[in-house]
C-alpha cells in the first residue's frame, strides 16, 4: 500500500473465514488473503494472474531474477516470489502496521539476504536510481483502505515503473475499484510502455483486471507461450495454461 505521507495510515485487522485469513484496512474490503494451512498458496485468481509475467521468460531463469512488489498487502506475492520461486524479492510498503500484520498473522518471514521489505512511499522510492533497470518482475497492487481506486495511477507513475525494469522485465498491475476506470488506466499504461507492450486480462469474477506491460515489447509464438505455460503449471502449480487462452496483446 502506498499513500501520500500526509494521509493518516490505516489501522490493520484480520478475519478468518474457514481455512482462509483475510487482511483488512479500516474497512470490510479484503486487501489480501492467506490459506492458513498453506501460507504460500496464492488464494485469489487475480493474485495468480499477477504471476503471468512468467510466460515471457525461460522458466529455468526465474530463480536468478529479481521481483519487486509495490504494496505488501497480505504478503502473498512477496512470500511466493521469495519462498516458491526463490527470487531476490523486495516489497515497498508505507504502513508499518501492515508489515507487522504480515509478520504476525500472515507468516511473512523476517528480512534476509534474498528478501526485504522497505518501509517507504512507493511513488518516491521507485524514483531512486538504485532501482532503475534492476527489476525483472514488478507487481503493482496499490489501494486505499476503501479499495475505491488505485492510489497511484498516472502516466508519470507508470513511466517510473517502466524505468525499474530490466530489458526483458515485466510489470503486472491490479486494476480494481468502484471509482477506477479500467480504460483510462490502460491508456496511461500504454502511453508509458507503448500499446504493443501491454497485455490485459479480462476481469476476474471478483472484478479485478490484471494488466501486464513489458519493458521491451515482444510477440512470443503461441507454441512458445503454451510450452512455457505447461512448464509453469508443472513446476509451480499455477493455472498458466488458462492464462494463455485468455491473455491477448492490446495492440
Amino acid at each position: 500500500m502506498s499513500l501520500n505521507a500526509k494521509v493518516p495510515l490505516a489501522e490493520v485487522h484480520f478475519s478468518d473465514q474457514g481455512p482462509v485469513r483475510h487482511l483488512h484496512l479500516d474497512s470490510v474490503w479484503i486487501q489480501g488473503s492467506m490459506l492458513i494451512d498453506s501460507p504460500q498458496v496464492l488464494v485469489h485468481q487475480y493474485i495468480q494472474r499477477m504471476m503471468a509475467w512468467l510466460l515471457f521468460v525461460d522458466p529455468a531463469s526465474v530463480a536468478a531474477r529479481r521481483a519487486m512488489q509495490l504494496g505488501l498487502g497480505a504478503g502473498s506475492l512477496t512470500k511466493y516470489c521469495h519462498k516458491v520461486l526463490k527470487m531476490r524479492t523486495t516489497a515497498i510498503e508505507i504502513n508499518p502496521k501492515v508489515l507487522l500484520a504480515c509478520r504476525g498473522w500472515f507468516k511473512l518471514p523476517p528480512d534476509n539476504a534474498r528478501m526485504q521489505v522497505v518501509l517507504a512511499d512507493a511513488e518516491r522510492e521507485i524514483q531512486d536510481p538504485k532501482w532503475w533497470g534492476q527489476i525483472d518482475a514488478l507487481q503493482v497492487d496499490l489501494y486505499d483502505h476503501d479499495a475505491a481506486a488505485p492510489v497511484l495511477d498516472s502516466e508519470a507513475f507508470y513511466a517510473n515503473c517502466r524505468r525499474l525494469l530490466t530489458q526483458d522485465g515485466c510489470m503486472s498491475v491490479n486494476l480494481f475499484g468502484r471509482s477506477s476506470s479500467y480504460a483510462r488506466s490502460v491508456q496511461k499504461i500504454a502511453a508509458a510502455f507503448g500499446a504493443d507492450a501491454v497485455w490485459p486480462f479480462k476481469p476476474t469474477r471478483e472484478g479485478n483486471t490484471v494488466v501486464l506491460a513489458q519493458r521491451t515489447a515482444s510477440r512470443p509464438a503461441r507454441a512458445l507461450l503454451t510450452a512455457r505455460a505447461e512448464s509453469v503449471a508443472g513446476q509451480w502449480g499455477l493455472p498458466a495454461e488458462q492464462w494463455v487462452r485468455v491473455l491477448k496483446p492490446l495492440a
